[in-house]
């Protein structure tokens, strides 16, 4: 194959299509967000992720785990807990089994502020998909975004 290949090309179009609908998802979340609830896109994927979290076997995820559920570096993550924390959103405590290990759970405010900005996420979605939908170059994308098994395990959060 060579950097003129079709099948190349074409993957590159692909690939740009896909960044595009992300980059508009994002945005589009990120501003409704930000309006209603002063929380950005990572702060809110963030606290969605941990409320997930449960007691029992695995339910408790380690910083490399949400570093990974929030797609962002263990010292960026870090950094947002950190920030969330400040705010009151977070609190961070010693594993009680293995003292080396620190865990994150959403507070009472943070989980408060979640289940107000759920539906503020959810209607921003759903604005950014059916604006993406009436692109010809999207819609392939929305279709099979929207016919997507998204199970938590797929996306890396407990069960």
């Amino acid at each position: 194959m060579t950097a003129t290949d079709p099948a190349l090309t074409a993957l590159a179009h692909s690939w740009s299509a896909l960044s595009l609908l992300h980059s508009r998802i994002e945005s589009r979340i990120e501003r409704a967000l930000q309006a209603a609830h002063s929380l950005s896109v990572r702060e809110y994927s963030l606290l969605d992720v941990l409320s997930r979290q449960h007691d029992g076997e695995g339910g408790h995820l380690q910083m490399r785990q949400v570093a990974e559920a929030v797609v962002l570096s263990q010292s960026a993550t870090t950094r947002l807990v950190t920030r969330l924390e400040d705010r009151g959103l977070l609190a961070r405590y010693l594993c009680p089994t293995d003292r080396r290990g620190i865990y994150t759970d959403v507070s009472e405010s943070g989980r408060v502020l979640l289940e107000e900005a759920r539906p503020t996420n959810d209607a921003a979605l759903r604005a950014a998909l059916d604006e993406a939908a009436l692109d010809p170059q999207l819609a392939p994308l929305v279709t099979a975004m929207e016919q997507l098994d998204a199970s938590p395990r797929l996306l890396g959060r407990p069960v």
